[in-house]
Order: structure tokens, then sequence, then C-alpha cells
């Protein structure tokens, strides 16, 4: 028999719904139902408060609205998880070591990935925020097919603006637009603008967008001002994940609204519709033209990329952690 935990709290319809579909699936999957009312708890009002009603069953986990059909799937595959850990531990205890329990390749990369899953995560972020660096570096050195091959791929995930990117290996880090350097406070107002260093209209999206740049204004970086502080925040939170051994508990997804989502839309969003071509088409003018900065696309960026990796790698290590004490056990079980 599974046990079953039901956050709940006073005078809450939904939380005495499910309680009355867990009732409903008590002989189809057996279950020990503990209650939990959260009032009066501080801490898991803080964790549950908005989430409620929350229903527990091994590493699983339902938030609501919760429909009979989540309930009857995650009873499902906590009672079939609970019944082999159970078949494990009962032939360790009864010493049939000669009973077979094969053990395949998936098996073993499963394991090994439960164990080393970080490092393969860190790895392919840090490659993927690497080669746009490489593109510049490549560019200056005169290798320019393997460069544009670079700025071709990212191309298709990034919109690569010259005036929102970073440059290397030229006069200035930033050729922003001229309304980004009237408007702003943050010490870019001595760059020139991108119109002034390229002669190149700054409404022409397509031109900027083809901009890699020279020998005199530097390269581009293949992605773009915030996407680089996306990924860098990634990154950054994957490292200290991994050296404090994914002790870092799980940053509540009203924090990655607030901290991570709410600063990048507000700079993203005013920016867009205060713009060709969203004023264009609609024939409306939302906000005064605005065009964000450098330093507000790497704050916002990074702040988004670093709470959603502070939201996500500690749910995966939940995760991973249950396969690893599955598999720990059937390896051991296999070898003997």
């Amino acid at each position: 028999m599974i046990s079953v935990t039901l956050y709940s709290r006073e005078d809450c319809h939904l939380c005495e719904q499910a309680k009355a579909d867990l009732d409903a699936l008590q002989t189809e999957f057996p279950h020990a139902l503990t209650i939990v009312n959260i009032d009066g708890n501080r801490d898991l009002l803080l964790a549950y408060g908005l989430e409620i009603p929350v229903v527990e069953a091994g590493p699983y986990r339902l938030k609501a609205p919760i429909t009979p059909q989540q309930l009857r799937m995650t009873l499902g595959a906590a009672t079939d998880r609970a019944r082999q850990l159970e078949n494990i531990q009962r032939a360790e205890a009864a010493g049939q070591y000669n009973v077979a329990w094969p053990v395949t390749k998936a098996d073993r990369f499963s394991y090994w990935l439960a164990k080393h899953y970080m490092a393969v995560f860190n790895i392919l972020v840090a490659v993927y925020l690497g080669l746009p660096f490489l593109a510049p570096v490549l560019m200056s050195s005169g290798a320019e097919l393997p460069a544009r091959l670079i700025y071709r791929a990212y191309g298709v995930m990034c919109h690569q603006l010259a005036f929102r990117s970073w440059f290397f290996f030229g006069e200035q880090p930033a050729y922003p637009r001229q309304a980004a350097r009237l408007l702003s406070k943050h010490g870019i107002e001595t760059l020139k603008s991108f119109g002034q260093a390229t002669g190149l209209d700054e409404s022409d999206i397509l031109s900027a967008r083809d901009f890699v740049g020279n020998s005199q204004l530097g390269y581009k970086v293949a992605l773009c001002q915030r996407d680089v502080a996306i990924y860098g925040g990634i990154l950054l939170f994957g490292l200290l994940f991994t050296l404090t051994r994914r002790r870092i508990k799980s940053l509540h997804w009203i924090w990655w609204i607030l901290i991570g989502t709410v600063p990048i839309g507000i700079d993203g969003i005013s920016q867009i519709i205060s713009q060709p071509p969203f004023t264009d088409i609609f024939q409306l003018t939302l906000l005064p033209y605005r065009e964000s900065t450098p330093l507000l696309r790497t704050i916002t960026g990074f702040l988004f990329g670093l709470t959603t990796a502070w939201l996500g790698y500690p749910a995966v290590e939940d995760s991973m952690r249950e396969t690893r004490q599955y598999m720990e056990k059937k390896l051991r079980w296999g070898n003997r």
C-alpha cells in the first residue's frame, strides 16, 4: 500500500473534491491517505498556499487543478514503483541472490545520467553559449566561412540585430540605437549609435540583422545581449548547483514570476509595442517610442535565466534522486 499526502485548507472546495476522488480510487489503488491542513503553518503556507490542493504520492506531485484522470495516473505510477522496490527489497532480505534480475545497457545509462546529468547540462549550455563568442574570434582571424556558419545556425534562434548585440575587436563593445543613447542614464551616451557607426538606417531590421561587423567596428556575437545574459544566468546557477552538490532548494514559482519574468516582460514588451512593425500593423501608439539599453537587456535576461534554472534544476534533481535510488538497488541486485 502506498502513502498519499493531501495538503488542504479549511473551506476549500477543490480540496474536498480531491479527497472524494482519492476515496473513489481507494479500491483500485489502495493507499494510506494523510490530510495536512496548511492553515497556521507558515512554511507550508509559503510552499503550497497558492497551489492548494496538492497531492503527493511517492516522488510524484500534483497541484490544483487536479482531475480524476491525473490522480489515477499518478496513483498507478506510484503503486507500480512501490511494487518494484518492494520486490527488490524482499529478494534482498530473503538472500535470493540466484534469482536473475536483468540489467540492461539502458539501465546503466539511466544510472550514469542520473548521477552526472548536471555535468551534461552545464557542458551543453557552455558550448551553446560559447560558440556565439567564437564567431567574432573567427571573423577577426580571417576564418569567415566557419564564422558565418555559426551566425547562420544561431540566426534560427535569435534575431541577431546588431544594435542589440555585443561586439569584439572593435572601437566599442556595443552600438545601440540612437534612441537608446538619448534615453539612457547608464553611461552609454558617449557611444556611437549604430546609425552613426555604420551609416545604415536604424529602422532597417534586415540590414541590422545581416550586419556582422568589420575590422574597424569589430564583429558581433552570434547571440543578442539578452540571450547571452539568459544563458549566462543558466550556466552560473548550474555551476553553483553543482558545487553545492545539488542541495539548493527549488525557487518558488512566485519569485520566478516576480524576479525572473516580470522585469524581462516589461522591458521587452514595452519595447515591442512602442515600435514598428507593431505600431504600423495595429495603428496604435500605446507607449512612447522606447529602445532598451544593453544594461537593461543584460540585467533582465540574467535574472530570467538564473531564476529559471533555480526553479527547474532542483525539480530535476528530485526526479533524478529517485532514479538513482531505484537503479542502485537494481544494479546491486543484478551484480550478485
